[in-house]
């Protein structure tokens, strides 16, 4: 089975899975942990061990950061509530 997987603000690439595969196996096709991504079809959160019943998905990260040699990202960042901010 084809599918689009968009990463959110970094592209898109087609990949192909098998008939029985989950989300988890496709968020591993494109390079990514389940641990550090969401899978969004039509704008609504899949869970990973969901089976792929969409041609295409986003894919939201949750987290960057690791060395530019064993990750794909190359500055740490985090989405969502600022620590700072105390919320």
């Amino acid at each position: 089975m084809e599918v689009t997987v968009e990463v959110v603000g970094e592209g898109a690439e087609t990949v192909e899975v098998a008939p029985d595969a989950t989300y988890a196996d496709l968020v591993r096709a494109v390079g990514y942990s389940v641990h550090e991504v969401s899978v969004l079809v039509d704008g609504t959160p899949v869970p990973e061990d969901g089976p792929v019943e969409a041609d295409r998905v986003r894919v939201l990260r949750l987290i960057r950061g690791g060395s530019a040699e064993g990750g794909r990202g190359e500055a740490q960042t985090r989405t969502g509530v600022d620590a700072d901010a105390g919320g």
